[in-house]
């Protein structure tokens, strides 16, 4: 009975896609496998975290309005998946969303999940894995949203590139993951290298030539895993960068030697156009650029990555922007862009602060319903180190959010409101006094169509005068960019928020000893994630869930739910037909 009735929801289903594919948008249909394969990113023979037999995996084209229908089966042997489509906002299809535990169960091993969901606006975006630390581990790829037909974009360019950003470990992450919950507590360190579209070059600097140092010149290398992609561009054309990072842990800092970029769109928003020599990034932020290819068309140039937020101890990325008729293994004339200093914060500030949105962006709300603040702390349990948010470090239950709330499951996770604030006397400068913490699962049940703010609020570390940056991601949703500042936030600083042409994102950061404001609309019904996209951070507890107007959906498929609480529920409901 119950097989025959899964049988009819999917052909039911099957219609709908067809009905829909028939006006206008396309489905597209993807049949992936995730394994482990011996792969050789920084040219160190490794074990990554692959899709189809490839690293990274394979890149989603799709144009606005199209379903993306993605057809995923777990090939790990012992652990569970999932995939997070970041940036798409799954209006309609939240337990699509991948995340484990709040969206949906773990993919088991040997089983399929079928991801749908439509991609609604255009955009540079991409997938990862969120499930453990499986992002650190290689899983991830470029998922491309171009207009819908009939439309053009609001600025014009005669070819494109994308460069997808990460950084890489030759420890494993099941090694990282045992160190980050061990006492004493073993960071994970620094990574090995940085990578470029999955390719990188481990101990060896394609500029190293133009030091006064010993080491010698690493060619442009020949295993096709790990040599620079090329990026192959003919003379005073107009070109688009689509840059993503998906980095686990590193902001990171892009420059093209020469080369001015003009800013155009940033986490799928159109914004006003402004011209940097070079862009700071954190981890799950993307933009698109544009360059000119207006220089001496007989030399070639270079494009680096490098580290910023933290002190290097990892080589900058390098590639080359290879101009017709030249040959790609022609090095540039000069040495390499000069990373800016990773304590510069000053230069990360300025770059943020010209970010607004384009003439008709939306405008946020003049008023909100409902303010969070979320202070952001480093803290002990019982001897471990943690994240906190006001003081509580989020464990996530085994049974999804989406699920539990849908079903009226109380037994599923903490029914008690987090903490909306902090107290007012806490010290953002200094360690703090006590540095105990609890853990949590409760979730902020946010008003449909409410208007809510969040201040982020960092502050000191459990040592003295540390503070560090942590980018943002709010799943399910954009929000409005309204401000930065310095210290604690006040009623002051609501002055200066900017109400007239913040911009729309997915991601932002909190400076070190600082704060950011944002403003969303709480229209999406289901359960969603709000976190620090740092991964290591994440794993140790930085992060919240939202929830908002569950009771409106009408059917959650039970593949998402097959675990925990509802697990049982559903093998109870089938056992009784």
């Amino acid at each position: 009975m119950a097989t025959s009735r899964r049988l009819i929801i999917l052909s039911v289903l099957v219609c709908l896609l067809l009905v829909e594919a028939s006006e206008g948008s396309k489905a597209r249909h993807y049949k992936w496998d995730v394994e482990y394969l011996f792969w050789s990113p920084d040219c160190v023979e490794n074990v990554v975290m692959g899709i189809n037999g490839q690293f990274p995996g394979p890149t989603i084209r799709a144009k606005a309005g199209d379903m993306v229908v993605v057809e995923l089966t777990n090939k790990l042997h012992t652990e569970g998946v999932v995939i997070h489509w970041h940036g798409i906002r799954q209006f309609g299809t939240p337990w699509a969303d991948g995340t484990a535990s709040i969206s949906q169960c773990a993919i088991n091993p040997g089983e399929t999940f079928i991801y749908r969901f439509k991609v609604d606006k255009a955009g540079t975006y991409f997938y990862h894995g969120h499930f453990g630390m499986q992002r650190s581990a290689g899983l991830y790829g470029s998922l491309i949203v171009d207009v819908e037909d009939g439309k053009k974009e609001p600025f014009h360019y005669d070819g494109e590139f994308d460069l997808l950003l990460s950084d890489w470990w030759h420890q494993s992450v099941h090694h990282q993951e045992v160190g980050l919950s061990s006492k004493p507590f073993r960071w994970i360190g620094e990574p090995q290298t940085l990578l470029i579209n999955g390719r990188g070059q481990y101990n060896c600097s394609l500029a190293a030539h133009y030091s006064n140092s010993s080491s010698s010149q690493c060619r442009l290398r020949g295993s096709e895993q790990c040599a620079p992609p090329i990026l192959h561009v003919l003379p005073n054309k107009i070109y688009r960068l689509r840059i993503a990072s998906t980095t686990a842990l590193a902001s990171l800092n892009l420059a093209i030697g020469n080369h001015k970029m003009v800013v155009v769109e940033a986490d799928g928003n159109y914004v006003q156009p402004f011209a940097v020599d070079d862009l700071d990034i954190y981890s799950g932020e993307s933009y698109s650029v544009l360059i000119t290819t207006n220089q001496d068309p007989s030399n070639n140039y270079w494009l680096s990555v490098g580290v910023r937020g933290r002190e290097p101890k990892t080589q900058q990325g390098l590639t080359i922007l290879n101009y017709h008729p030249n040959s790609a293994s022609k090095l540039p004339a000069s040495s390499p862009p000069v990373t800016p200093l990773w304590n510069d914060y000053n230069h990360s500030k300025s770059f943020t602060n010209k970010i607004f949105a384009s003439m008709g962006s939306p405008k946020p709300p003049r008023n909100y319903d409902r303010r969070i603040t979320l202070l952001n702390t480093q803290n002990k349990l019982n001897g471990y180190t943690k994240w906190a948010i006001n003081n509580v470090s989020l464990t996530l239950p085994p049974t999804p959010y989406l699920g539990s709330i849908k079903h009226g499951l109380r037994n599923a996770f903490n029914q008690e409101n987090p903490p909306e604030s902090f107290s007012n006397d806490y010290d953002v400068m200094k360690p703090p006094v006590n540095p105990n913490t609890t853990t949590g699962n409760g979730v902020y049940m946010l008003g449909m169509n409410t208007t809510v703010d969040v201040i982020l609020q960092n502050a000191n570390a459990l040592s003295a005068n540390v503070s560090e940056i942590h980018p943002w991601h709010l799943h399910g949703h954009d929000f409005w960019v309204l401000g930065y500042g310095e210290g604690k936030f006040s009623t002051e600083d609501e002055k200066k928020l900017n109400l007239k042409n913040p911009p729309l994102r997915n991601t932002a950061v909190i400076f070190p000893y600082g704060w950011t404001a944002l403003r969303f609309v709480a229209d999406n019904p289901g359960a969603w994630a709000f976190h620090c996209h740092i991964e290591p951070h994440l794993h140790m507890g930085m992060g919240v869930v939202f929830a908002e107007g569950i009771q409106n959906l009408n059917r959650i498929p039970l593949e998402a739910l097959a675990c925990g609480l509802t697990g049982k529920m559903l093998m109870t409901t089938n056992n009784h037909n």
